[in-house]
């Protein structure tokens, strides 16, 4: 194995750990980190973006594997565990029929830097207005708890998720903004963004791979491998994190930073510094 090959996938391991659940866009940041790197060259390079994402999936199940146990074990009997899975699922189904529907399209004409540079811009521009709009007029959340979502809020939710299929977006800012725009509190909005993305990130990972199957050599393994086992760790380190943060912060800075990095994005190409 090819010890290049190796470190380029710790580099975008950690890249996705540490983008997958901040409203920053992970995808945007493994496309622009992948052609940096000269890895999008590499024989299915696109799998690999969407495959290492599992390991941000397993972090999520192990930082809130007691509440998923509880939701497991009182499926049948607990009334709030009910809820949250039926919301779970409930969110899950927009972005489930419509990504089926569009992936191919989205990979073929938007997986690309430059459309990844106007939609940080562009959510960076909408994460500020709604946190301006939300201080400006003192709107108070109407949902304070995860636990107290209805089905309605979740496909809410869920249809705000799709808009993250646009690489460069964020699954996290949509699902995050989107949940602040619709009365949840940052709170509830963060933690149910997190469950959320169990299914959402699962079944996009697995419906990829079993697509481009053919791609999965046994030489490219040890990079999944390494590339999945780094973004667990990172993508731990960052929802631990993370749950803290919003407890006494908002997002602006994140829309600052999505400006600042679509805006730098956008000067490198005009000015030809980097071939995007």
């Amino acid at each position: 194995m090819d010890l290049l090959y190796l470190i380029q996938a710790a580099v975008l391991g950690i890249v996705e750990g540490m983008t997958e659940f901040l409203p920053v866009s992970s995808t945007g940041h493994l496309i622009v980190a992948s052609d940096l790197l000269r890895f999008s060259d590499t024989a299915g390079a696109d799998t690999f973006v969407v495959a290492i994402q599992a390991g941000a999936i397993f972090a999520v199940c192990w930082y809130y594997r007691s509440r998923i146990a509880a939701v497991l074990s009182g499926l049948f009997s607990d009334g709030v565990q009910q809820r949250l899975a039926v919301n779970t699922v409930t969110g899950f189904l927009p972005a489930a029929v419509i990504g089926v529907l569009a992936a191919d399209f989205l990979k073929t004409y938007l997986f690309n830097a430059l459309t990844v540079a106007a939609a940080l811009i562009a959510g960076g521009l909408i994460i500020l207005w709604v946190e301006g709009r939300h201080e400006r007029l003192g709107i108070k959340p109407r949902v304070l708890e995860m636990d107290d979502m209805t089905w309605r809020d979740a496909l809410l939710v869920g249809i705000a998720q799709c808009a993250a299929m646009i690489p460069g977006t964020s699954r996290s800012g949509a699902t995050i903004i989107g949940g602040l725009c619709f009365g949840l509190s940052r709170k509830a909005a963060t933690e149910f963004s997190f469950f959320l993305s169990i299914p959402t990130i699962f079944g996009a990972t697995v419906y990829d791979l079993w697509k481009s199957r053919e791609l999965l050599v046994l030489d490219n393994l040890p990079g999944l491998a390494v590339g999945t086992a780094v973004s667990f760790v990172s993508a731990l380190a960052v929802v631990h994190w993370l749950i803290r943060f919003v407890a006494g912060h908002d997002f602006r800075m994140f829309g600052w930073y999505r400006i600042a990095f679509g805006g730098v994005i956008l000067l490198t190409w005009a000015t030809g510094l980097v071939t995007w």
